[in-house]
């Protein structure tokens, strides 16, 4: 096969494809990058907008995840964290704090008057709470092995109910895991859990694009960009046509797109996704505030939090930035009248002065992991033709890292 362009071609420079087009080339096989937008990243994008860093879809950093800490310069990204904790805001726009006493000691006081003031402390939803929770702080063999279930139902099985339920872990995983009606698989939740409890999530300073460029830079392979692939040919010589009708030819080709992408190039059932939108707006009239808030009664906002409070660099000097994020169902995205109405309540002021900077609806924000979902999926599919994305493992940054790691394991395995 002397007339190959690369032993491997990668479709996607998503953070999977990134990863194990780098994997692929220190192990010293020739790799080719090919992807459809004009830079790197997949999902993960920021575009600057007068000036303003506005991440397509809100975005956070676990300096915790295995896969970064073994593969990203986390201090090169100059990672800035939000506070360890959320603001509760009740129907009488009141904000109770509930903080970790460990990194803010100074808020301990307001900390237990607000789980007393929002009802967190019920008895039996404390113990639920407890008994849902500690599988997450012993070793992550057991817990993978663990049954699974809905969240929403193993949070019913263990009493877990009330405004600890309702206005705190539902609406602040709800934004996390793009879903709002709880049938995300409760091992895959735990997991997240026991992030959240090892580090606090941040953004690079200059947005979250920041993150995929570093491993572009890092990978030491082709990428050619403005490159759609739209039919791949299997076999002991596969190949890849683009959409210039140019022909790609490799010994092995390794899919590393969404999962939407990946089923229509290689047929094969993936997971479905779950879409958010993320408005950005230009505020005015707020103090500083790097907590997430959040509201406890309901509402289509999931979250919100103040950015430029988080991290100065998204916004110019003396100005605002603050991000809302709603559910992004069939049904398109909230109203922004809605969406507005609800930003009056959950920062207390008025935001008919706030400008619209932009509006992301990212229909395809996270793979669906729904109970009973293996964290780990086949990646080979046929002769010479490997899966790879976040749909291969846990729909997340650690698990976009680790399945580009094991596609690049199981390509090597077949070039050897």
């Amino acid at each position: 096969m002397s007339d190959i362009d690369a032993d491997v071609i990668v479709v996607g420079a998503g953070i999977a494809g990134l990863r194990c087009a780098a994997a692929l080339r220190l192990r010293g096989f020739s790799v080719r990058v090919l992807e459809a937008e004009a830079e790197p990243g997949g999902r993960i994008r920021t575009d600057v907008i007068d000036g303003f860093r506005c991440d397509r879809g809100f975005q956070l950093l676990n300096p915790s995840y295995p896969a970064v800490k073994r593969h990203v310069d986390v201090g090169a990204l100059d990672l800035r964290v939000a506070g360890r904790g959320v603001r509760i805001v009740d129907e009488s726009a009141r904000a109770w704090t509930v903080a970790d006493p460990t990194r803010h000691p100074r808020l301990l006081p307001e900390t237990v008057r607000s789980a007393f003031g929002v009802g967190l402390l019920r008895p039996r939803a404390v113990a639920g709470a407890v008994r849902w929770a500690l599988p997450a702080i012993g070793p992550v063999r057991r817990l993978a092995g663990a049954p699974d279930a809905a969240l929403a139902d193993d949070w019913d099985r263990l009493g877990l109910r009330g405004p600890l339920r309702d206005a705190l872990l539902a609406p602040f995983l709800s934004g996390v895991l793009a879903d709002g009606v709880g049938d995300t698989s409760d091992r895959y939740v735990r997991l997240v859990l026991r992030s959240f409890l090892l580090a606090t999530p941040g953004v690079p300073n200059t947005g979250m694009q920041a993150f995929p460029e570093q491993l572009a830079r890092t990978a030491g392979v082709a990428i050619d960009y403005s490159t759609r692939v739209e039919e791949i040919d299997d076999g002991t010589e596969p190949s890849v046509r683009t959409a210039d009708g140019a022909i790609v030819r490799s010994r092995v080709v390794v899919v590393a797109t969404d999962a939407v992408d990946a089923a229509g190039l290689t047929s094969t059932p993936t997971s479905p996704m779950r879409g958010l939108s993320t408005w950005w707006f230009e505020a005015d009239g707020l103090a500083s505030d790097t907590f997430l808030r959040v509201s406890g009664v309901g509402g289509v906002v999931v979250n919100t939090a103040e950015m430029s409070s988080i991290a100065p660099g998204y916004a110019p000097p003396g100005t605002t930035l603050v991000q809302a994020t709603t559910l992004l169902d069939d049904d398109g995205p909230a109203a922004e009248s809605q969406v507005r109405t609800e930003l009056d309540r959950l920062w207390g002021t008025s935001t008919a002065s706030w400008r619209v900077i932009t509006r992301h609806d990212v229909r395809r924000a996270l793979p669906a992991q729904a109970a009973g979902t293996p964290l780990r999926r086949p990646l080979r599919l046929g002769e010479r033709l490997v899966l790879a994305g976040d749909h291969r493992d846990t729909p997340s940054i650690q698990g976009a890292l680790v399945s580009g790691g094991r596609a690049a394991a199981r390509a090597a395995r077949l070039l050897t």
